[in-house]
């Protein structure tokens, strides 16, 4: 399979030439603030399931639309409760996701049969060129699953696009580069079909700022165990490394911790971030250099507190379960 067309220098024209490339039914992986994503015409079935195929997906596992704007929704939804669009007015664009219940446009090949459908509006300025191009060219939205192979770590830059998916992409489909993602977790994904939200998967919109956008308490306790959405597996984001929590490194392992942890002799050490945002961003790319150093096995020092360190305790503990 000859590989997709990397595209390194995004200009107008670069934009333009692939959102038309999303209309004509191909691949294009491209920068969020979360992560890169694996974008496919939503509305196109054929497309769609070249992603699930690309990735290695499971049929029945969702994938979540991306949109331009708050009112490009519309299509996509058949109900939407005022605490949602107090939600979209504060956090879009951003890094945040909604499950909404699903409006007669979207067909069980974007939701794995399921009554809900995930909607985003990222926060990345290529991004959102890219999905206000497509959407001039008569485009609905984009479904973009992380650009990875299903359960692997996901890519925070191009470079880990191409490495982990170069194999698996036609001459056809299109890499765009648009830098390392800010944040470097993926979206919260919030269910919004209750009286009050409901944080399926956390991220950098937490329970405060939700609680204090929305003025309701979110439901806690077991989550919606018939609900899925994309990330939520017990195992997941994992590097072939072994990945260990909140233990001393020995020799030959690598180490993951805040840079006021000493790096102990023999370890090497994959990232040293100063707060709680510098371990987020760092987190994949500290992943990935664990397997391209050839490590065997890794410890994580795991970030306390509240905030976006509840986000990273979530995928370090699902990589940690191994794949």
């Amino acid at each position: 399979m000859e590989n997709p067309q990397f595209l390194s220098r995004c200009s107008a024209d670069t934009i333009r030439l692939a959102a038309q490339s999303l209309s004509d039914g191909n691949l294009v992986a491209f920068p969020t603030e979360t992560v890169y994503g694996l974008g496919a015409d939503a509305t196109n079935p054929d497309a769609v399931a070249r992603i699930y195929k690309v990735k290695g997906r499971p049929a029945d596992h969702p994938l979540i639309v991306h949109v331009h704007s708050m009112q490009a929704i519309e299509p996509w939804v058949s109900e939407v409760p005022a605490y949602a669009i107090s939600l979209a007015r504060d956090f879009w664009p951003g890094p945040m996701t909604l499950i909404l219940k699903r409006s007669i446009l979207v067909k069980d090949f974007i939701t794995g049969g399921q009554d809900s459908v995930g909607i985003r509006v990222p926060n990345h300025p290529l991004a959102l060129a890219l999905l206000q191009n497509f959407y001039i060219l008569g485009g609905k939205g984009v479904a973009a699953p992380s650009a990875n192979r299903f359960g692997h770590v996901s890519p925070t830059t191009s470079e880990a696009v191409r490495s982990e998916l170069n194999e698996f992409l036609e001459s056809s489909d299109l890499v765009l580069d648009g830098g390392q993602s800010i944040i470097g977790l993926e979206s919260t994904i919030i269910e919004c079909r209750q009286a009050a939200p409901q944080i399926l998967r956390p991220g950098a919109i937490t329970k405060e700022m939700i609680q204090n956008s929305t003025g309701l308490k979110i439901i806690e306790g077991d989550k919606s165990v018939e609900l899925r959405v994309s990330g939520n597996l017990e195992k997941h984001y994992s590097p072939k490394a072994k990945v260990i929590l909140d233990e001393t490194p020995v020799s030959g392992q690598g180490y993951l911790a805040l840079s006021i942890f000493v790096t102990p002799q023999g370890v090497t050490r994959l990232a040293s971030p100063k707060n709680n945002n510098e371990f987020a961003r760092d987190l994949y790319m500290a992943l990935r250099k664990a397997d391209d150093l050839g490590l065997t096995s890794l410890v994580i020092q795991q970030p306390t507190g509240d905030g976006i360190a509840i986000a990273i305790r979530d995928r370090v503990l699902r990589a940690s379960n191994g794949r």
